[in-house]
């Protein structure tokens, strides 16, 4: 895949749990080797309502994924542009392979909304019931770690450096 990869489209492929959770096309809008971003429209059926956000049909994602971290940060905006937020997924560092890009949920999640004033950590009991800690302490930890970068870099500097 090349640098400047607009006109290309692959499939992100997310894993749970050793089980694929859901697969969908999207617009490939940058790839340099290290980080792959892409843009789709919300892939799930119907509304998925978290409380603090909506995701539902017309929202768009512009999806950043690292090669290199243990983090995809994905910008969340309406059909209409208007921005809702980031919505972070903790995850092993993706694989690019034949079209598809997998990754791995490892169930910690971070929502910022487009204001910076609401930060949530989400799904710490899914993350702690997993059994990720026993079965994969170095993994387990990465984890942590990369859920605490993000959190901090949304309460101080915010995305925009990480994002550029």
């Amino acid at each position: 895949m090349s640098a400047s990869s607009a006109d290309e489209t692959l499939v992100v492929a997310l894993v749970k749990a050793e089980r694929t959770k859901i697969r969908y096309p999207a617009d490939v809008v940058r790839a340099d080797g290290t980080r792959v971003t892409v843009r789709a429209p919300w892939a799930a059926p119907g509304v998925r309502d978290f409380g603090s956000v909506r995701f539902e049909p017309g929202d768009v994602f512009t999806e950043h994924y690292w090669r290199d971290r243990w983090f995809a940060v994905k910008e969340v905006r309406t059909g209409a542009g208007e921005l809702k937020g980031w919505y972070c997924d903790i995850t092993r560092p993706a694989v690019l392979r034949d079209g598809e890009l997998l990754v791995e949920d490892l169930d910690l999640d971070l929502w910022v909304s487009a204001d910076g004033t609401s930060v949530l950590r989400l799904d710490e009991d899914e993350f702690a019931e997993s059994g990720l800690a026993e079965r994969d302490p170095a993994a387990a930890g990465a984890a942590r770690r990369a859920l605490d970068e993000l959190e901090h870099l949304a309460r101080t500097e915010g995305f925009a450096a990480l994002l550029a």
